[in-house]
């Protein structure tokens, strides 16, 4: 295993010693490879310093911060309960513990946050020093409480323009900051800092998901496992089989996936993956200024960037 990533939550709601004991069991069932990725994401207020040190005894090497924001009431709409300051204090507890790697991770785009909120966010996050920053549009998801209130005419709903004026100013303060992009909501300020273990999502590699609802993905066939935890325990229990369902990827398939992920990359996708419709729409978003092409690759530009799905679209009509 090159990469083990404990995430999808708040795995560190687990006492450490449960998260060791687990990176133990990937170790001894399945082998870590000499220099292996292993993250786990973490809350602000799920941490402290004792937690952070027996994590990096235990063979944790990175750590990704929910950080999400720094205006107070962006995080109460949220529902975080963390301080605005607390964050910078969890990357510092980290730093101490002797992690090299830690991340932050943010959220623009959430009702009722102002430009100014955004931007104090981008100074705190920069200030505390991550050597790598994650930072997604917020996607209302159905369900949930937020989804509820935006229903019911409590928020407005998140504006698409303003979204879009947010990415641009965190990719400007990424850049300037010396934190470079490589897929497009991530920056990292060497390629030593880069998530290796979301790169092998993009590049289509093999994986193995553990938990309720994981997915999985093996030479071509993919798998996902029940939702609910108490079937998920029980069916452990029996001796069966968590998964849910499967599917193997056809040919066609795989290729849509590749070109999908692939240009959201800083080294781009190669052209040959491309149809000839394909090519022609590659030359049509290049004379627009949302690709830049070489003899064998595309590349997203800034403009590119901010139209990402639609750049996907048109080359994979």
């Amino acid at each position: 295993v090159s990469t083990v990533f404990f995430g999808g939550g708040t795995p560190t709601l687990l006492p450490p010693e449960d998260l060791v004991g687990l990176l133990d069991g990937v170790r001894e069932r399945f082998g870590l490879a000499a220099g292996a990725e292993v993250t786990t994401e973490a809350n602000p207020e799920s941490v402290d310093p004792r937690t952070l040190a027996v994590l990096r005894e235990g063979g944790f090497t990175r750590v990704s911060v929910g950080m999400q924001h720094a205006a107070p009431h962006v995080l109460a709409t949220l529902d975080r309960v963390h301080t605005p300051g607390r964050a910078a204090e969890a990357v510092a507890e980290a730093r101490a513990a002797g992690f090299e790697h830690v991340s932050l991770d943010l959220i623009y785009g959430t009702p009722g946050e102002t430009a100014a909120d955004w931007a104090l966010t981008l100074e705190t996050a920069l200030a505390a020093g991550p050597d790598h920053v994650s930072a997604y549009g917020l996607e209302v998801e159905p369900g949930t409480a937020l989804a509820a209130r935006v229903r019911r005419g409590e928020l407005p709903v998140p504006d698409g323009d303003a979204m879009a004026d947010r990415q641009a100013e965190a990719d400007a303060a990424f850049e300037a900051a010396g934190l470079t992009w490589y897929e497009v909501a991530n920056h990292a300020a060497t390629p030593a800092a880069r998530c290796a273990h979301n790169l092998g999502y993009w590049h289509s590699q093999d994986w193995w998901g553990i938990g309720p609802g994981a997915h999985s993905h093996l030479d071509g066939r993919r798998w996902w496992n029940v939702k609910h935890p108490s079937a998920y325990a029980r069916r452990l229990a029996e001796g069966a089989s968590p998964a849910a369902g499967s599917e193997e990827l056809d040919a066609a398939t795989r290729r849509f996936e590749r070109i999908m992920l692939e240009v959201r990359l800083a080294d781009g996708l190669e052209l040959a993956l491309l149809s000839p419709a394909g090519r022609r729409a590659a030359e049509r978003l290049a004379a627009d200024g949302a690709l830049e092409l070489t003899a064998e690759r595309a590349v997203l530009t800034l403009r590119g960037r901010l139209t990402a799905d639609a750049v996907v679209r048109d080359l994979t009509d």
